[in-house]
């Protein structure tokens, strides 16, 4: 399937839904739909101009996403703000950050994201949302069927000191047989090294059939995990620092031959080409089937902060 070429977030204000700004009007207008048949049909939504601060956003979750996810083997940076409730990033500012659906390279994923700005940045900021089946549309054939078998995970998890994310801040535990518990649950291979530290190996799919429209869409991370997608600055320093095997994050095709970097650079570019923005206002919440849509982060200045929350 191509994908929707005209495809874009639903938005939806006080004023088009016949209710009052505030909280209290967004809680009646949700009491009034069926949430999950509305994201299905629109894949994401942009609720603006109800004017939700930081004081609202405990009980208005708890109306979208009741049941909120740990962020459990996230790679991502994050600081956790409240009942799992994070920051949605804390890479530096100036940095694109491309397409990617959260936790595609796990055995288990949200099924939902929220995304609520506390702040919206002086200037830039958007998230781009790219529709799944579109993206994978926009690749060229040799990609697509290249990464037909799958791709190879590799993380490098230091234990306190060391390049990325500890496995202690990665699991949200100190506990190593908790960790184990977690890993063996997903199917995923791993080893404590002599260091301290920890390595996780995982075959996962590039693409998946979403359950309900039966849409092939392009899930995965090969772009984020592999080296050429920091740019070749930043690649080339990482690789003077450590082999490839022991970078942070890695990927390769499963039987282990490495993946172009060539096609690294068309996945993020063309995400990146087929995203549209959404351009945040403080007070804006963005709910998005995580399946279905991918996001990013365009670069900004000023300040900016942008909390995010995931079910299932």
């Amino acid at each position: 399937m191509a994908g929707d070429r005209d495809w874009f977030p639903l938005e939806l204000t006080p004023s088009g839904t016949g209710v009052p700004a505030g909280p209290q009007g967004l809680a009646e207008y949700l009491r009034g739909i069926d949430l999950h048949e509305a994201l299905m049909k629109a894949k994401a939504i942009v609720f603006r101009g109800f004017g939700i601060t930081l004081d609202d956003l405990e009980p208005t979750l708890d109306l979208f996403l009741p049941d909120r996810l740990a962020y459990v083997h996230g790679n991502s940076p994050r600081t956790k703000v409240g009942k799992n409730v994070y920051t949605s990033t804390e890479y530096p500012a100036e940095f694109t950050i491309s397409m990617h659906n959260e936790l595609s390279y796990s055995h288990h994923w949200p099924a939902r994201l929220l995304f609520y700005c506390e702040q919206q940045p002086a200037t830039g900021g958007a998230t781009p949302l790219v529709d799944g089946a579109r993206w994978l549309a926009a690749l060229d054939d040799k990609v697509r069927s290249a990464f037909a078998d799958g791709i190879r995970y590799t993380q490098n998890l230091h234990g306190g000191k060391g390049l990325g994310k500890s496995w202690q801040e990665t699991f949200e535990t100190d506990d190593p047989a908790e960790v184990e518990n977690f890993l063996t649950a997903t199917r995923t291979s791993w080893e404590w090294k002599s260091d301290g530290g920890l390595r996780i190996t995982q075959v996962r799919p590039a693409t998946r059939r979403h359950p309900v429209t039966g849409d092939e869409v392009w899930f995965n991370q090969a772009d984020q995990w592999h080296a050429a997608g920091l740019g070749d600055e930043t690649a080339a320093a990482l690789r003077a620092i450590l082999p490839e095997e022991e970078l942070p994050q890695n990927v390769t095709f499963p039987d282990g031959a490495p993946v172009p970097e060539e096609y690294v650079v068309q996945i993020r570019e063309r995400g990146l080409r087929e995203a549209v923005d959404v351009e945040w206002r403080t007070g804006d919440v963005l709910l998005v089937d995580n399946l279905a849509v991918a996001h990013g982060r365009r670069p900004f200045t000023g300040r900016r902060r942008v909390l995010v929350a995931m079910s299932d």
